[in-house]
């Protein structure tokens, strides 16, 4: 059976964004040797629905949420998608589960901290996500920031840009309030920049921290290996042996 990975964006009307998840999906393509459509699920076109109607094959696809945590967007808008695509054996494409929470991810943002200066017993360290009113993607959040504890050795406050609580300035005031004489570093854990990626940082700066790191993506240079690693591996649980050179490395 052929595949088609259909990566899924959010959607951003920022081209720095949009170039960077782009980059993104074109690292995913020279990994794999099945093809690979770029689609959203807001803001941009193509949208997602559009995208799995062109194809020859709909039920052959594979479909990646390039999301952070698994919210409304995964449960609810992408599955209602594909379940209106059965072929006439009654087969609808797949659908993956998002990228987070994923050790690989707690690698990239913990590669950000430490090219940003962070330094254990000195820093305070917020992980400010987009936020969701899905309360799985807020728990995956809650994942990622023990994660990342562990990892950096350090107390790791959550913040969210909207829906969840508590906002991104509440939780570096709050930092500020208990350890004043010890600066807050602000990590991204937004995929690429955009809307949140600008609201994230103007609120963290006014609120006082003295760091906020670049989106998962970073604003320009390579695609962090990691996140590749990520996206292929969600494809490779529903894809031919053969569509994935050397997937058994890739399996972990």
């Amino acid at each position: 059976m052929s595949r088609h990975l259909v990566a899924v964006s959010h959607g951003t009307a920022d081209p720095a964004g949009q170039a960077r998840v782009q980059a993104l999906v074109d690292a995913v393509a020279a990994r794999i040797t099945v093809p690979v459509s770029l689609a959203h699920v807001d803001v941009q076109q193509p949208e997602i629905g559009a995208v799995l109607a062109s194809l020859a094959e709909p039920a052959d696809a594979v479909v990646v949420p390039l999301l952070l945590t698994a919210g409304y967007h995964v449960h609810v808008d992408l599955r209602r998608i594909v379940d209106r695509l059965p072929d006439a054996d009654g087969r609808i494409p797949a659908l993956t589960g998002a990228l987070g929470p994923d050790d690989r991810i707690v690698d990239v943002l913990v590669r950000r901290a430490l090219d940003a200066g962070f330094v254990r017993g000195h820093h305070r360290v917020v992980l400010a996500s987009a936020g969701s009113s899905d309360e799985s993607a807020v728990q995956d959040c809650h994942q990622i920031a023990t994660r990342l504890a562990d990892r950096l050795g350090a107390p790791v406050s959550e913040a969210y840009v909207s829906a969840a609580h508590p906002r991104v300035p509440a939780a570096v005031g709050t930092c500020l309030t208990r350890h004043p004489d010890r600066p807050v570093m602000v990590l991204s854990h937004l995929l690429a920049p955009g809307f949140f990626q600008s609201r994230l940082r103007s609120e963290a700066i006014a609120a006082g921290a003295s760091i906020v790191t670049p989106p998962m993506l970073g604003l320009w240079g390579p695609v962090p290996e990691s996140l590749v690693d990520v996206v292929v591996d969600r494809f490779v649980q529903h894809a031919p042996a053969e569509a994935v050179p050397g997937r058994v490395h890739l399996l972990r």
